[in-house]
């Protein structure tokens, strides 16, 4: 079976103004979704709501690696007439689209590489000083992380550093649905290790980190 996450993710976040959601879904999904989908190295995709911060939306593609987006078929892809009329380029108010490859797990498991795309995911995007960068993910990936995914609901958390876009680091936890870290039991797993009161600090989230997304579209 091929598989259906790789070492890469693409992440789009948009917001668009409500006189133009309509058009802008409809595009998405029956247009540039399975435009994607049909380029080499975009392994899977799905379209996500904000439950929880924002941009309103966002579309999540997972890459054979960083490298697919750097392949001819994708760069030089051919704009129609509806994607520039309605695609987030051309109406999105607010806009981030990020490229980052996984550094945690450091390698593909069987297990990661034939799941699907989760009903719902949380999203960190933060930056932490170069002096306390060692220590701080020696911490998230093996502490932080490790600590969430105990909490029932919590399919996995994957870490990834940005290789286009800003903050450098992200952090996406997979969840069964979206009401996952609203438990008491993710309250008590977030500062359960004594060292996460003096590393947590370290780090500095982006506007609206983090987030919560439900699945709405995938083909």
């Amino acid at each position: 079976m091929p598989d259906k996450k790789g070492t890469g993710l693409l992440m789009v976040w948009a917001d668009v103004p409500a006189d133009k959601e309509d058009d802008f879904n409809a595009w998405y999904n029956e247009e540039h979704i399975p435009e994607l989908l049909a380029l080499p190295g975009v392994l899977n995709a799905a379209r996500y709501e904000a439950v929880k911060s924002g941009p309103k939306h966002l579309a999540c593609y997972e890459l054979e690696s960083v490298a697919a987006v750097e392949t001819e078929a994708f760069k030089n892809r051919p704009r129609s007439d509806w994607a520039q009329r309605a695609s987030a380029p051309a109406i999105a108010t607010t806009l981030i689209s990020n490229v980052y490859q996984m550094i945690h797990p450091t390698e593909l498991t069987p297990a990661i590489a034939g799941s699907d795309m989760a009903p719902a995911l949380q999203i960190g995007r933060m930056d932490v000083g170069p002096e306390n960068e060692d220590e701080w993910n020696r911490w998230y990936s093996g502490i932080y992380v490790p600590n969430y995914e105990k909490v029932p609901g919590v399919i996995r958390g994957r870490r990834y550093k940005s290789v286009r876009g800003t903050p450098m680091y992200a952090t996406v936890y997979e969840f069964e649905h979206e009401l996952v870290s609203e438990s008491d039991e993710w309250d008590r797993q977030r500062d359960i290790d004594p060292s996460t009161e003096r590393i947590r600090p370290m780090m500095t989230h982006a506007p609206g980190s983090p987030g919560v997304w439900k699945k709405t579209f995938q083909i």
